[in-house]
């Protein structure tokens, strides 16, 4: 479906209609469950046009806040605990989309050869396949862990990491307000945060 997204005078950002596009294609590919709206991909669908100028025109003009993020239970294991997967609305993952583009789009380049998670082209499969190799090469190896990662990670580590590889005002300005969005709990209320990210978010 062919989509063309109308300007309407100056923005304090310079983000590309085709960006926003370019993310709600991506984010339609992988499908995925309806965040605190109960907005479905299909839903969402039905008014694009006007759905991706309005992701467009409040990401231009600053204007843009995340919706909470609906916190779903997922098991660990038994005596593992539950961990919290946050899953954002359809419109909140197009817009993350676009500024995980960018940011992807820097850091790409200075990224380890040795990292493969969350890139583009790789998979836990490639990392395990290293791993085999290597243990033909090397007769030791060393393994950690860092316990509950996602749900204690500073935020001001997150937002230098990203000011690194990726400096554009958006772009830091996003995250910071998609790693403050509150959680929405099974049971309805808000949770407020300050640390940590729900894995699911792009932030």
């Amino acid at each position: 479906m062919s989509v063309l997204l109308k300007s309407s005078g100056v923005k304090s950002f310079d983000i590309s209609k085709w960006a926003v596009k370019e993310a709600w294609e991506k984010v339609k590919a992988n499908r995925g469950a309806p965040g605190v709206d109960e907005e479905t991909i299909a839903q969402f669908e039905a008014g694009l046009k006007g759905n991706l100028f309005k992701i467009w025109n409040r990401m231009s003009s600053g204007s843009y806040f995340p919706p909470p993020v609906r916190a779903v239970e997922i098991p660990k294991g038994p005596g593992r605990g539950i961990r919290i997967l946050g899953v954002p609305t359809v419109a909140d993952r197009v817009a993350q989309t676009v500024v995980a583009a960018m940011i992807e789009e820097r850091a790409e380049p200075v990224f380890h050869p040795d990292s493969f998670g969350y890139r583009r082209d790789r998979s836990a499969l490639d990392a395990v396949a290293v791993c085999r190799r290597r243990c033909w090469e090397s007769d030791w190896v060393v393994e950690f862990d860092i316990r509950s990662f996602f749900d204690s990670v500073p935020w001001p580590l997150v937002v230098k990491a990203v000011q690194a590889v990726c400096d554009v005002p958006w772009v830091v300005l996003y995250v910071k307000r998609w790693l403050a969005a509150p959680l929405e709990l099974p049971d309805g209320t808000l949770q407020s945060r300050d640390k940590g990210t729900p894995q699911g978010n792009a932030a």
